[in-house]
């Protein structure tokens, strides 16, 4: 089997770049930004973290395929570069710290594309994450700066932290009375949001944490580090992988319970 040490050093390196470009531009007064056609914000800083790393991979993996947020898929082959310039674009424009550049690298086999290494890297917290297929999840300033991540061993809902983004998507795919049965069962809520509740779920400090519409590029990065925690990482349908449109990572001991509750719909 690969060991895919080799991709994951170069994740970091682009990793390197990308915030070099993001931290220079957060809470720029001259920021740039626009309204994408889905009526989400893009600013000037995803747009340029995503052509650095782009033209990053044409050099050191020209062979390989990528796709990103911001300017769609390039290449063909079995193995995939996924990237997020800026996950959590609404707090970088306002001066929210909380946003991170994911980077996936996702390799075809018999169940499709599946990531094999992820990086997600958090420059305005301080933080970064990282996991590589077989190897294990991990934080830390660098490679050789590293502790090892592990999932909770929380095995009951009522001792469990649950961590959400917010609460309109539920509504609107009417599922909002599952999830707050869910967070009536719970021990603790909190609406961190975007990549940082899975990151959380990896480090064992949040027991469980779901959304309910995401993309692939919001996805592929944390999934592996979650699973390579020891954690499980699915759709809301159960299938396995970040391929179901939206997310529910956990401990793996609380992931069926989790399940049932945000797919009870009104």
């Amino acid at each position: 089997m690969p060991d895919y040490l080799d991709d994951l050093r170069l994740a970091h390196v682009l990793a390197d770049t990308a915030d070099a470009a993001t931290m220079d531009r957060f809470k720029a007064l001259d920021l740039k930004v626009e309204t994408k056609p889905d009526m989400t914000p893009v600013s000037e800083a995803d747009k340029a973290a995503e052509e650095l790393i782009r033209s990053q991979l044409q050099r050191a993996r020209p062979r390989d395929a990528v796709l990103g947020e911001e300017y769609g898929i390039e290449g063909t082959g079995p193995r995939r570069w996924v990237v997020d310039p800026i996950d959590g674009t609404k707090n970088y424009v306002r001066g929210v710290p909380v946003w991170a550049t994911l980077i996936s690298l996702m390799e075809a086999g018999e169940s499709g594309y599946q990531p094999v290494v992820g990086v997600v890297s958090a420059p305005a917290l301080g933080r970064r994450w990282w996991a590589a297929k077989g190897h294990g999840a991990f934080s830390g300033r660098s490679l050789s700066q590293a502790t090892r991540l592990r999932v909770s061993r929380v095995g009951k809902l009522a001792d469990a932290s649950f961590a959400y983004s917010s609460l309109s998507g539920w509504e609107e795919q009417g599922r909002l009375d599952g999830f707050l049965d869910l967070t009536r069962q719970v021990w603790r809520t909190r609406a961190y949001g975007d990549f940082w509740p899975y990151m959380m779920v990896a480090e064992g400090s949040v027991d469980f944490c779901a959304e309910p519409e995401l993309s692939l590029w919001d996805m592929a990065a944390t999934a592996i580090v979650v699973t390579e925690a020891g954690g499980t990482f699915t759709g809301l349908d159960g299938r396995p992988g970040p391929h179901s449109g939206n997310a529910a990572a956990s401990n793996g001991l609380l992931h069926d319970d989790l399940l049932v509750y945000l797919n009870r719909r009104a």
